[in-house]
């Protein structure tokens, strides 16, 4: 293990690690109190060496780190990289490609839904990594040997599990499934933080149009406020706090204070005039210059639908071993029960040949599902089905000759 404090040595060794075809990567970093994470530890690994290099140390400068993250001859490995990539995306401005994704790969291949990398280094290695550090102060100097043994291990158990990884998926004919992910990864809009979409991150249901502009304009204020300061969301604003603004719409100060949802007197502070400003802004705002909010809403019996989806997803899962949750989301199904067009990741590409056309083929009649010897099997129709029944007055299906 080598640790690196200096400019210079972060630049021979990334020259050493770029002779490389693929090398493995991992960060240790906070971001309890901050907006943006603070970075203070890389680990990078090829077949040959693993470094640490303090991203804290006096002076050094990462851009020899970057230049190896921007290299497209060099295969750059990770577990659960989203973090990890938009952490370099905020400091240098680019995407790491290209990038391959452990937790990603694993799901694919069947290990369950984003498994943890402890668990995924004991299921193919049979080693159990030592957790003792994951939750340290990585910010605190010195680093001891204990932290440092751990930050190497995370990136040189990483080499064996990506190897079986990538040798189970070309056995099974499904690396180009995972290539399909990582295009969504390694995609800028991924990590785009801009403010003005910071509203499509929150769950609050807005029906009015109003709402809605309220609702961007309130979302939008409170990222630049945690950019600017640079510390998290939520102490700024909560989430519920800024869906109760956006149906109340206090365009006021005295309105606001009405609010049980925001902290007492927060109407009195700076942050208070911003929120009346914001709401303002929003009430001006010409209705036919908000986005539009798709809803699907399923025909009769779409709930029903829904939950045959459900259990043909679970069936493709266990039958291919692969994850369910990166065949399809529950807002996938929801869409599809809504529309056999719906724009979702579910009818699109291996999803759409895996789980996407015995769906539509299900919610057209076309396919059914039954149990046998107490698996959840499918079963073709060819004949369409039969029409239902009318109703007699108590709601059962009217007797012959009524």
């Amino acid at each position: 293990m080598n640790l690196i404090t200096s400019t210079a040595d972060l630049a021979a060794a990334c020259e050493r690690l770029a002779r490389h075809p693929i090398v493995t990567v991992d960060t240790e970093f906070l971001r309890e109190t901050t907006y943006y994470p603070l970075l203070c530890v890389v680990q990078i690994a090829s077949a040959e060496e693993a470094v640490v290099v303090d991203t804290l140390a006096e002076g050094i400068d990462l851009a020899p780190f970057f230049r190896l993250m921007g290299n497209e001859d060099v295969l750059k490995v990770f577990h659960a990289a989203r973090q990890d990539i938009e952490i370099v995306w905020h400091r240098a401005g680019i995407v790491p490609h290209p990038v391959f994704d452990t937790q990603i790969a694993a799901m694919v291949l069947g290990y369950g839904d984003s498994i943890a990398y402890d668990q995924l280094v004991e299921r193919i290695t049979g080693h159990r990594p030592d957790k003792t550090h994951r939750f340290t102060d990585w910010s605190r100097r010195p680093l001891s040997e204990a932290q440092l043994a751990y930050a190497v291990s995370d990136v040189t158990h990483l080499r064996e599990v990506y190897q079986e990884l990538a040798a189970d998926l070309t056995r099974r004919g499904r690396s180009e499934w995972v290539r399909e992910e990582m295009d969504i990864l390694t995609s800028p809009k991924t990590y785009s933080a801009e403010p003005e979409s910071a509203w499509t991150r929150l769950k609050s249901r807005v029906r009015k149009p109003k709402e809605l502009a309220v609702l961007i304009e309130v979302a939008a204020w409170r990222e630049r406020e945690a950019q600017n300061r640079d510390v998290p969301r939520g102490r700024i604003l909560k989430d519920d706090a800024i869906g109760d603004i956006a149906t109340h719409a206090p365009a006021s100060l005295e309105k606001l204070a009405t609010l049980r949802s925001l902290p007492k007197g927060f109407d009195r502070s700076r942050w208070g005039n911003d929120i009346v400003a914001a709401v303002q802004r929003a009430l001006a705002r010409d209705p036919e210059t908000l986005p539009q909010i798709e809803r699907p809403r399923p025909a009769a019996n779409g709930s029903a639908t829904v939950e045959l989806l459900k259990v043909l997803l679970r069936q493709t899962a266990e039958r291919h071993g692969v994850a369910a949750k990166v065949i399809a989301t529950v807002d996938d199904l929801d869409r599809i029960a809504a529309d056999d067009n719906a724009e979702v990741g579910a009818l699109h590409g291996w999803r759409r040949e895996l789980f996407g056309e015995a769906a539509l083929a299900l919610k057209q009649g076309r396919l059914a599902l039954a149990v046998e010897k107490g698996r959840v099997v499918r079963v073709e129709r060819s004949a369409k089905p039969s029409p239902v029944p009318p109703s007699g007055p108590s709601g059962a299906p009217a007797a012959a000759g009524d």
